[in-house]
């Protein structure tokens, strides 16, 4: 998007107004293909229509690396394709000539203009949006060096995909469009990723880990901060490994160090941690900053030991209740994130109530559980066929599990009644324009459970963006409810 604007097009949210459709598409797992495949059908639509400007319809992100040649293929009205690693070459696609890079001074953070000959309607996630090609050598871990040699970025079975990696980093220079409320925003601080996980194809469709160098972090936090962001939001596919490609222990705990004592940044945190390398460190130094969040989100995807070997990425439950246990005597009142996969091929009714078990003891605050989903390319789908777990029995487990959580989940909400917290107010509720919503530290943006918000205290309305003193009054199964007290 930034790209695009900087070049001269002025971007707008109505497909109809557009010349140019750009679809930026997600291929992780079946309902999102979908997603993304409805979506090109839907704005190949709004080409074909009589009367409609758009000339264009341009595909990008991760279907491209995954089906390229069947996409130009089978949807003829789509007139070109855009890789995770081609970033530049959207301005070809939509026939603009690429603008030099802004001068140093210069914010490279563009507001947005209507001041171009050409519209282009942007389907986008915020935190996928800036990224561009780098030209100088990427590092890389010897983990993922021997995972490449192991074939794990292999893309031999995908027919019509390119056989190469995308490589490119984006940095403090990219020009970059934020999609989110003005006070927020995501940085994203490495791509790609080397673990051997056998249910994913994140790395062929990404790369290899890839850190972004220190001081460029820094910078568009600063940067970010001067246009009036107040949290950050930290992510990659795996965070925790930061900084290991560039000869840095510890990199994670080094940036969040420098992050957090910036002037002006009042929220700060990180999500997808991979548990073995959430270190003492990294949880000394959330505990040592105020303004981090007392917040750790690191996917387990199970507690059995057997179907853990067989995603190939081990742990025990005994393993992980002890990093639990060790996080929350380091950091005291810690909130914990994690996401569970239900219906791994081989699970077992055993396996099944290993985690049932788990999650009972573990009391994780925030928990997701995901059903299987079975992708070529990933070393599960080679599994044997008689391992695979029937759809109904993996839907039945989900229920299950999300049951169990519900009440684990209003448990601990309830103990929130009666604290003072400070708030982000986010603006009126999407459930009924009776109530407003906002957030606390320990809430990470869209993902969470919500503040609802019922007494503006002394105050007639409220402003988007703003912090406010707050008392929770009461709480439901995953959201609580509020009164502003200053």
């Amino acid at each position: 998007m930034g790209l695009l604007q900087r070049a001269g097009g002025e971007l707008t949210p109505r497909a109809e107004d557009a010349d140019i459709l750009v679809v930026n598409t997600c291929s992780f797992i079946d309902s999102a293909k979908q997603e993304s495949v409805n979506t090109i059908l839907e704005m190949a639509q709004h080409k074909q229509a009589n009367g409609g400007r758009a000339q264009k319809l341009i595909v990008a992100g991760c279907l491209v690396e995954r089906y390229r040649d069947d996409i130009r293929k089978n949807i003829p009205d789509v007139d070109a394709v855009v890789g995770t690693g081609e970033l530049e070459a959207i301005l070809n696609a939509a026939g603009l000539t690429p603008s030099p890079a802004p001068a140093a001074s210069a914010s490279p953070f563009n507001i947005l203009v209507s001041r171009a000959p050409s519209a282009v309607h942007q389907h986008s996630h915020p935190a996928e949006v800036g990224a561009q090609l780098t030209t100088e050598a990427i590092p890389s871990r010897p983990e993922g060096d021997l995972r490449e040699q192991q074939g794990r970025f292999s893309r031999a079975a995908w027919d019509g995909a390119s056989a190469t990696l995308p490589d490119y980093l984006y940095s403090d220079d990219t020009p970059r469009i934020l999609t989110t409320p003005r006070s927020s925003a995501y940085i994203k601080i490495a791509e790609g990723c080397d673990h051997p996980c056998g249910f994913c194809i994140i790395p062929q469709l990404r790369g290899k880990f890839r850190s972004r160098r220190l001081e460029s972090i820094i910078a568009e936090a600063e940067n970010l901060i001067a246009q009036g962001v107040r949290e950050i939001t930290l992510i990659g596919q795996d965070t925790t490994c930061y900084g290991e490609d560039l000869g840095l222990k510890d990199g994670l705990a080094t940036l969040l160090d420098a992050l957090a004592v910036l002037p002006g940044l009042k929220w700060l945190r990180f999500l997808y941690a991979y548990p073995n390398k959430v270190t003492t460190r990294l949880l000394e130094t959330i505990a040592r900053h105020e303004n981090i969040a007392k917040y750790l989100d690191v996917p387990l995807q199970h507690a059995s030991p057997s179907v853990l070997k067989r995603m190939k990425r081990g742990g025990t439950p005994e393993v992980f209740l002890r990093l639990i246990e060790k996080a929350r005597a380091i950091v005291p009142d810690i909130v914990l994130r994690t996401s569970f996969i239900v219906g791994f091929p081989g699970e077992t009714e055993e396996d099944f109530a290993q985690l049932e078990q788990f999650i009972r003891d573990a009391k994780i605050d925030w928990l997701g559980v995901f059903s299987y989903s079975d992708e070529e390319g990933a070393a599960a789908f080679n599994l044997d066929d008689a391992l695979k777990v029937p759809g109904r029995t993996i839907e039945s487990r989900r229920r299950r599990l999300m049951k169990l959580q519900q009440k684990i989940s209003a448990k601990s909400k309830a103990a929130w009644v009666g604290r003072e917290v400070e708030l982000l107010v986010e603006g009126e509720s999407e459930e009924t324009e009776l109530l407003w919503e906002g957030r606390t530290l320990l809430h990470a943006p869209e993902i969470d459970g919500k503040v609802f918000l019922n007494d503006f205290g002394p105050h007639e309305t409220l402003v988007p963006g703003t912090f406010y003193r707050a008392e929770i009054t009461e709480s439901h199964d995953y959201d609580v409810v509020a009164r502003i007290l200053e």
